[in-house]
């Protein structure tokens, strides 16, 4: 199971610290609630911290979904806890947020050229690379090795557009640019990356029916990536 860990008003009566299951969207997460004013001493949040992470890990917990902008990771790992990843969420919508990118800088995304960078073939890179040649004209695959089938596949299968091993001058032309992995010659506004939990993500959105049901001040990313691979949710809308 899945932790998560929530911030709470404080009120009369109530543990400081709460913890207990909770179902978001049908999957269970164990969730600690810490109580949080404005007046609540730093040394107190941090102990409180500190509690609910010792009874998470009780449960056999691992990771856990956290509060927006959380302050105490170092917290996290003293306890032996470690945030959710985003990063499968990331490689999932990488083509959603080509398209959105593109169009919050005005840029035709039919025409566009998207460069997709990565140290070698994946699952994922197939799947990325595939979407991009549907929706853009021009798309340019880097690759140390491994991408002349794809290449061939696609061209055959679809028709489209697909340059393996694009020149640097081809690489810092595209308007867009999807990283897999660190890359120091391509640079610029339009670059995704997509190894780096650090890049703000695109605004991200649910129908409203599944919207309503998400608890309030929670790592929407680290939640959607859960529920989505948990199979909770099935299509996430990028740029609503």
């Amino acid at each position: 199971m899945i932790g998560m860990l929530l911030w709470k008003p404080p009120g009369k009566r109530e543990k400081a610290v709460q913890v207990r299951e909770r179902s978001i969207l049908h999957t269970r997460f164990f969730c600690a609630e810490i109580t949080r004013g404005p007046k609540t001493p730093e040394v107190a949040l941090r102990r409180r911290v500190a509690s609910a992470v010792k009874r998470l890990r009780r449960q056999n917990i691992t990771q856990v979904v956290l509060p927006e902008d959380f302050p105490y990771l170092d917290q996290l790992t003293k306890g032996g806890l470690r945030p959710v990843s985003t990063l499968p969420l990331r490689r999932a919508i990488a083509a959603d947020w080509v398209r959105w990118s593109l169009l919050e800088r005005g840029i035709p995304t039919a025409g566009a050229r998207v460069a997709v960078c990565a140290a070698s073939l994946t699952g994922e890179v197939v799947r990325t690379v595939t979407e991009l040649v549907l929706r853009h004209r021009y798309v340019l695959l880097d690759l140390p090795y491994g991408g002349g089938d794809l290449c061939r596949q696609l061209r055959r299968e679809y028709g489209v557009s697909l340059l393996l091993g694009p020149s640097q001058e081809q690489l810092e032309g595209a308007e867009a640019a999807v990283l897999f992995d660190p890359r120091t010659d391509c640079r610029g506004s339009g670059r995704i990356l997509l190894y780096d939990e650090k890049e703000p993500l695109p605004p991200l959105g649910l129908p409203p029916a599944l919207e309503e049901k998400l608890p309030d001040g929670v790592n929407r990313g680290q939640l959607l990536s859960v529920l989505r691979e948990a199979g909770s949710i099935r299509q996430i809308s990028v740029g609503s």
